[in-house]
């Protein structure tokens, strides 16, 4: 009888396995070479992608609520309207979101906080009452953008011509441009998003002989009138 070993089908010889294993390493060699070219430069579009989709989220978010902005004055003696902004902050009045979205009014503050590395771009929010002080202890801050990214803002009136702040002033701008910068990369272009505010006379909609800043004309032009001031909670 005729033993399996000596049969020329039984199997690999170790000589056959030795040289599988040698391709084998050979192959998988070669995958990792390839792998680790590839891995990073994937991981930077990768990066690139996503840093891009928060910069626009951000930017969305920042023009929308600007854009949302109300003609509120602090009180009935004042007649500058609730609008501050500078180069690197703006604050306003907008109806509230959320789960009180239509029964109020919020004073939101978006600013850069911090220096460096730990720099960042927050909205932040509190309750909006006529006559209340000043100092406002603003609450819920929501991190729009992270360092290296930096935002400035700046403002137009009727005239189209823009200014760096938009304060004590008796009119809302009629649009704000935000513009966000790779402060880590001085060679990346900006993006840049123009914000108009819908709103641009007070919510009575009339104008009053001793209210100077009132413009007639953009009333008779259907201008979008503001209509915050009637839910204004106590």
């Amino acid at each position: 009888m005729t033993s399996r070993a000596d049969h020329p089908q039984a199997g690999f010889t170790l000589i056959e396995a030795l040289a599988a294993m040698a391709l084998m390493g050979l192959l998988v060699s070669a995958l990792a070479a390839i792998a680790s070219h590839w891995l990073p430069n994937w991981n930077r579009g990768l990066n690139r992608i996503q840093r891009s989709e928060s910069v626009s989220v951000a930017l969305d978010r920042i023009s929308a609520d600007i854009a949302a902005s109300e003609f509120i004055r602090p009180d009935g003696q004042t007649r500058s309207v609730l609008f501050d902004g500078s180069e690197t902050s703006v604050t306003f009045v907008r109806i509230s979101l959320g789960p009180r979205g239509g029964r109020g009014l919020d004073l939101v503050r978006v600013a850069e906080a911090g220096e460096g590395d730990g720099a960042v771009v927050t909205r932040k929010r509190v309750a909006f009452a006529p006559g209340r002080s000043s100092d406002h202890a603003f609450v819920d801050p929501v991190v729009l953008l992270q360092s290296p990214y930096r935002v400035s803002f700046a403002y137009t009136g009727a005239d189209r011509s823009w200014t760096s702040s938009w304060r004590n002033a008796e009119t809302l701008p009629v649009a704000v441009r935000v513009t966000v910068r790779n402060a880590a990369d001085p060679t990346a272009p900006s993006i840049s998003r123009i914000a108009v505010i819908h709103v641009s006379a007070p919510a009575d909609s009339v104008c009053r002989p001793a209210d100077s800043g009132c413009e007639r004309s953009a009333l008779a032009a259907g201008a979008t009138v503001g209509r915050a001031a009637a839910r204004a909670e106590p």
